[in-house]
């Protein structure tokens, strides 16, 4: 087992993605806003990938919706959990693989390419490059892509503007190169973050079509962390529909701890 993996599996093996994106604001807004994006790009039922499927919240619905959709999901934990809620769902195929390596699919064999974690913890240049390249592949042209990745500027604020054992300066040495402008990318981060000019430079000379770069969360994952916050179902419901309206505003994206890029194969 690769250190990447090692990270990985240590850090999901307990079963934490199961209740992810329902047992906080910020993961509601970021399943809303993902569903959101599927919908506006990707209406009609067609053959899906998933990788970093997950315990298999976008997969599930999406089966249920009609679409085909295959899951490839890396740590045992999640596969397990995922292959038990997929039974009954003829729709679904789970499959346990990592984003790295698509061999096992052909070319062109995906109408949408669901790429919603493996850029969190994919740490080597060389590998974000095999990564996206690997789900453009087997995305068919014309089809939709919609990968995850992370603000390192959400990261700063929501993991070390809160109390010990953290620091501000030690977030700053973590993330930042000396000048404060580069982005540190390393194993030991466990997440990784870029900012927005960043990672849309890592798919700028790819085959795709940028669509949209989205605010997944806004910023309801830092403000959720005060002993203090409280959001009814009545607000909840009008900060999504707020949300909703503006998260491809460009001045809210280092907002989000979490971003989607939408892009189409040309």
């Amino acid at each position: 087992m690769d250190k990447r993996t090692e990270i990985v599996e240590s850090f999901y093996g307990d079963g934490r993605e199961e209740d992810r994106l329902t047992r906080s604001r910020h993961g509601q807004m970021e399943y809303l806003t993902t569903l959101s994006c599927i919908d506006r790009y990707a209406p009609e039922p067609c053959d899906v990938l998933e990788l970093g499927a997950g315990a298999g919240a976008y997969s599930l619905t999406l089966a249920r919706e009609g679409y085909r959709v295959t899951a490839l999901e890396l740590v045992d934990k999640n596969v397990e959990m995922l292959r038990r809620k997929a039974e009954g769902v003829p729709t679904l195929t789970v499959l346990q693989g990592d984003a790295l390596d698509l061999s096992r699919f052909g070319d062109d064999s995906f109408d949408l390419t669901l790429c919603l974690g493996p850029l969190y913890h994919i740490y080597d240049r060389g590998d974000m490059d095999r990564a996206l390249d690997e789900a453009i592949r087997v995305t068919r042209p014309g089809g939709v892509l919609l990968v995850a990745f992370l603000s390192v500027h959400a990261i700063l604020y929501a993991n070390y503007l809160q109390a010990p054992p953290h620091t501000f300066r030690a977030g700053l040495a973590e993330n930042f190169e000396g000048d404060l402008t580069s982005v540190r990318h390393f194993p030991e981060q466990c997440f990784t973050g870029f900012t927005v000019a960043e990672f849309e430079s890592l798919c700028a000379h790819k085959p795709v079509s940028h669509l949209a770069t989205v605010s997944a969360d806004g910023g309801l994952e830092i403000v959720e962390g005060r002993a203090d916050f409280h959001l009814s179902d009545e607000d909840f419901r009008a900060f999504a529909a707020y949300h909703l309206r503006h998260c491809q505003d460009r001045e809210l994206l280092g907002l989000s701890n979490h971003l989607l890029y939408c892009c189409k194969k040309n």
